[in-house]
């Protein structure tokens, strides 16, 4: 019986060098430019629009934000 090559450890391995998301819980005062200064340094507060469109299942503007939401933080590309 002739056994196919295994080409799963080429995927896992791609896959484990993919950064991964991770979540943040809403609290009050925070903004999307905030949490984008606090999650991916000082000065890329701009890539807010990274995490409003992360999340545009449950956000409908950016401006709109609640205390307790979960947000996705996607990794910063580049």
């Amino acid at each position: 019986m002739r056994r196919a090559p295994l080409r799963s450890k080429t995927i896992t391995a791609d896959a484990a060098k993919a950064p991964e998301a991770r979540f943040y819980t809403l609290k009050p005062g925070d903004t999307l430019w905030k949490i984008a200064e606090a999650e991916y340094g000082h000065g890329h507060g701009g890539a807010y629009h990274l995490i409003f469109e992360a999340n545009k299942t449950l956000l409908s503007d950016p401006g709109k934000i609640f205390p307790g939401q979960v947000l996705r933080i996607p990794p910063l590309s580049g």
